[in-house]
């Protein structure tokens, strides 16, 4: 069973429970080809497991007509070893609380580029097309950046700046570069719609191209009818969105299950990026996605796919209860955690009595009493969803290590937010923060690459890690910190955690804990559960 040839013998996989696309697909492919209508950029396991699916429900039923074109600008590796030689076909496999698993064919991508060498003018060619009316976006957060650590710009966005060139090198510059190329067709409407996983993302996405923009316009490489155009939301729109939906690495338990099955494209896919990828995708059942409907060309009609979509400050209240409270805070709680306590998986995590008491806290009594329901989904429901079914899901191979990727670039919101609220409420006490500050402690215990047996191990990728690191300098397990200087670069950082969380009175609470994580082998655990049990 070979995703190549499913079309060819479908009967093997209807009886093995494979759910197969229902349409014609080179006619799907035809049509997208003529009057394309939705380009993605970023061709990872989410946009495989989630929005692919989602035009595939619709082209499954009839309510659409045209698939999407996915375009990667930062691993091409994804393309040529895992879209290009199974004709850009995937197995999405959903892993069901129950043990139960569905397995559906993926076709509804049609065609798949790289952003740079010779599919740079295929994709130019698309944003000169009418018919296009959205780009989407999962880049993850830092994909929006034009900065690095330093606050310079990191080095291909400044050569984009100071040398426009008809191919530029960075994703917001060829960004900028497209949609100046869609104002010359015809001054063509778009919406530009990020579907990444922080707050306010279409701002983001809108902030680092306009920058871009005016720097073109002020040395004279655009006109400044040009910054009006992605000025003017009746032209370009930069909707924000929520969206959930947990998609793991190839899981080896799934690929075996695929196996037993005959199904043959199982192949692991490394790349020199260090991202991990296969013909298939897992991913949980649960799903949502919340997008501000402000599309000035129209889009798809999603809505009959399960997309939510709402007015802009609904998006928001629905984005600040995930992102700060009700998932995403827990997330980044069991990663840190599960790391220094040596966890290999997050649902292994909900069953230890320690660790399901931090989430709980930090869900339920720390951050509920800052969220805003925002009528479209009830909070308290959401949680309970993320607490009892998805966390704990034993099916769902999701890591903590995969979770701590980039953690200071999530610190500010997923809980510096929190902070801010309580700040402005009287009926709230920062005192009464108990888990916010062991998270924060817990994370500066991470950085230092030690877990909690005194045994040294890599902390993941993150942009910060080495200048966090340097602050650490000199301190070890047994070693005895200096108050509010040891450890001030750190947490007076406003840029990591939201707020100088000295001006903010929970730096000393925060120093204290992480001189007790560093007492020795077993102190992480012990300061754990003094904190959530006592």
């Amino acid at each position: 069973m070979k995703l190549l040839d499913y079309a060819k013998s479908p009967s093997p996989w209807k009886e093995k429970g494979y759910t197969l696309p229902l349409y014609d697909r080179a006619a799907v492919a035809e049509a997208t080809q003529k009057a394309p209508s939705w380009i993605h950029f970023g061709a990872g396991n989410i946009f495989r497991a989630f929005p692919a699916a989602l035009a595939q429900r619709l082209l499954n039923t009839g309510e659409y007509d045209r698939g999407i074109v996915v375009c990667e600008s930062f691993d091409g590796e994804i393309i040529e070893k895992a879209y290009r030689p199974y004709d850009n076909l995937s197995l999405l496999v959903t892993l069901k609380a129950d043990g139960s698993i569905d397995k559906e064919v993926i076709g509804s991508v049609t065609a798949s580029y790289l952003a740079e060498g010779g599919d740079w003018a295929a994709v130019k060619e698309m944003f000169a097309s009418p018919s296009l009316q959205m780009a989407s976006f999962t880049i993850t957060e830092k994909g929006y950046s034009l900065r690095g650590a330093s606050g310079s710009y990191i080095p291909d966005v400044q050569e984009d700046i100071d040398h426009p060139a008809a191919q530029p090198k960075s994703l917001m510059g060829k960004l900028t570069a497209l949609l100046l190329h869609r104002y010359a067709c015809g001054v063509l409407p778009i919406a530009m719609a990020s579907m990444d996983n922080c707050s306010h993302n279409g701002d983001k996405l809108k902030a680092a191209i306009l920058e871009i923009a005016q720097k073109w316009q002020e040395a004279g490489h655009a006109p400044q009818a040009f910054v009006d155009y992605l000025n003017d939301p009746q032209k370009v729109s930069f909707p924000w969105s929520m969206i959930d939906k947990i998609t793991p690495r190839p899981d080896a338990k799934v690929l075996e299950m695929l196996k037993e099955d005959g199904f043959e494209d199982t192949d692991l896919i490394i790349t020199q990026k260090h991202t991990y990828t296969s013909p298939f995708v897992n991913a949980e059942q649960a799903q949502y996605l919340v997008i501000e409907d402000h599309f000035p060309a129209g889009r798809p009609p999603l809505e009959k796919a399960g997309v939510l979509f709402a007015d802009r400050e609904t998006v928001d209240k629905v984005e600040k209860m995930k992102v700060c409270t009700c998932l995403n805070p827990l997330h980044t709680s069991l990663a840190v955690f599960g790391c220094l306590l040596g966890f290999e998986t997050i649902c292994q995590e909900m069953a230890d009595p320690d660790l399901l008491a931090m989430v709980k806290r930090l869900g339920y009594v720390e951050g509920m009493p800052v969220v805003v329901d925002p009528g479209i989904i009830r909070p308290k429901d959401f949680i309970d969803e993320v607490v009892n079914i998805r966390l704990p899901n034993p099916f769902m191979p999701d890591t903590p290590q995969r979770i701590a990727t980039d953690t200071s670039q999530k610190l500010s919101i997923r809980f510096g937010q929190t902070i801010q609220a309580y700040q402005k409420r009287a009926d709230l006490n920062l005192d009464g923060l108990k888990v916010i500050p062991l998270v924060f402690a817990g994370w500066c215990r991470y950085i230092m690459g030690i877990d909690d047996n005194g045994s040294t191990f890599t902390p993941s990728p993150d942009p910060l890690l080495d200048s966090v690191q340097k602050s650490l300098n000199g301190v070890s397990l047994g070693s005895a910190i200096v108050p509010g200087k040891t450890l001030k670069p750190i947490l007076s950082d406003e840029r990591i955690f939201g707020v100088d969380l000295y001006a903010a009175g929970l730096a000393d609470k925060v120093e204290k804990l992480f001189q007790e994580m560093i007492a020795g082998p077993g102190a992480v655990r012990k300061m754990l559960h003094q904190t959530v049990q006592g």
